[in-house]
């Protein structure tokens, strides 16, 4: 019988001990007082079986809704696409499953070389000049971004696009705070960064500018002007980017990016109820020796063979942590290997042709609403997801849509009050026409 855990035998128990130079458990907490010490029992359950165990915990997993057992069209920074079947198969290889941080180039080459097409293909999609080995997840690449600007431009203030991602924007203002750096908040306006409002704030303490592309409600920024404005100022243009739609968008590193960042996760990486995620971080050259993390190199041995290896970094950034441009140093390089997988597997046109198919969904979804009667709010060029105005509260809209099956959308309200009764859509690649046609018609049956 296989078991998926061993416990120690008494055996093992008393050679440990005995090695040790103890006799007894007991006796390793002899120094702590006897009455401070608790003696009775834990208020848990009784150890079961593993077949009653698996039993139970497969019985309360069944509880969750899921993308496999329900339609989902919840997006709002984390969703539903196709991955590849060869993803899992790659990724659960022992070499990549098991391994640890690179730090010996000898005997991480594998690994070294897929991070290294990681950074490659992250790159050539951002129109950046490079970027490192991962990051842990949007959010908080997106905040690095603002303490390199901080850092770079020796100033102190950063604005943020109201458009942006709430979450994320929590997030650079947590990093924000511990560095003493001033966030202000960009309003928007049609569901957009207000330009004009824009060009107001920008002044010559202003670090860097930061907007989503697409941003928080499907909408496309008009990132040039924006680019143009901060970069007068000598400030840094920072943008947050969704990696599929940079497959038919211009990159923003044409556009004026100087750091693009973002997250991976519609690469081959499951929801998983919120996480992991593969952050990524690209930047010009200009600012490489600042990038946080890690950045795998090609080099040649002295047998002119290729290799690669851990380069542009002082080792401060890994072992002597208050001289390190960052705190981040895991790369969760099996996430980013996921990644890696996918754009590889569905290569140029099929990257492209995921994205196209993203846009005529949500086309489609958004004239079937406005013929069904609802109003949407926001009438710009988007990608991925629409705002959806509804008569009724969102939760209670939800809690309809998960008995028939659906997983609804975003509940704007909770992040923004002008919002409220308003619910954000997303549409992917893997929704159906027939889906799209039952979930307006369910919604306005709610909304009548």
């Amino acid at each position: 019988m296989k078991h998926r855990y061993l416990p120690i035998t008494e055996q093992d128990k008393q050679e440990m001990l005995s090695t040790i130079g103890v006799e007894s458990i007991d006796e390793l907490f002899a120094d702590i007082p006897e009455e401070v010490r608790f003696k009775g029992l834990y208020n848990i359950k009784e150890a079961a079986s593993e077949s009653a165990l698996l039993k139970e915990l497969k019985a309360l997993a069944d509880k969750n809704i899921n993308t496999e057992t329900a339609v989902s069209f919840l997006g709002a920074g984390v969703y539903n696409h196709y991955k590849p079947v060869i993803v899992d198969h790659v990724i659960s290889r022992s070499e990549f499953y098991t391994a640890y941080t690179p730090y010996q180039p000898e005997i991480s080459q594998g690994e070294l070389q897929a991070i290294f097409e990681f950074q490659t293909m992250i790159a050539e999609l951002t129109g950046m000049d490079l970027a490192n080995s991962s990051m842990y997840d949007g959010g908080t690449s997106l905040a690095e971004a603002g303490m390199l600007a901080a850092g770079s431009t020796r100033r102190k203030k950063l604005l943020v696009s109201e458009a942006i991602h709430p979450e994320y924007r929590t997030v650079v203002e947590t990093y924000a705070y511990g560095q003493s750096i001033e966030v202000v908040n960009v309003p928007m306006k049609d569901g957009v960064t207000d330009i004009e409002a824009l060009k107001g704030m920008i002044d010559q303490d202003t670090a860097a500018v930061m907007v989503q592309y697409p941003n928080f409600f499907g909408q496309i920024e008009d990132l040039k002007t924006m680019g143009e404005l901060v970069h007068e100022a000598k400030g840094l243009f920072i943008v947050s980017a969704n990696p599929l739609a940079l497959g038919v968008l211009t990159p923003p590193g044409k556009l004026g990016a100087d750091i693009t960042v973002g997250d991976a996760q519609p690469f081959g990486i499951p929801e998983s109820f919120g996480g992991p995620h593969c952050g990524y971080f690209a930047t010009t050259s200009k600012l490489m020796r600042k990038v946080p993390g890690r950045l795998v190199g090609q080099t040649v041995d002295q047998d002119g063979r290729r290799g690669f290896v851990l380069t542009l970094q002082a080792r401060e950034q890994h072992i002597r942590r208050e001289k390190a441009t960052s705190n981040i140093c895991s790369n969760q390089a099996l996430l980013a290997l996921a990644a890696s997988v996918t754009m590889t597997a569905l290569g140029k046109r099929g990257i492209q042709e995921m994205a196209k198919q993203n846009i005529v969904k949500t086309r489609y979804a958004k004239t079937a609403f406005e013929q069904a009667g609802f109003t949407v709010p926001f009438q710009g060029a988007h990608f991925n997801e629409i705002v959806v105005k509804v008569n009724k509260p969102v939760s209670e809209l939800n809690k309809r849509l998960l008995e028939k099956g659906i997983i609804g959308g975003y509940d704007l309200g909770r992040d923004y009050p002008e919002l409220e009764n308003h619910v954000l859509i997303a549409v992917t690649e893997l929704r159906t026409k027939e889906e799209i046609d039952q979930l307006v018609q369910e919604m306005g049956a709610y909304n009548a």
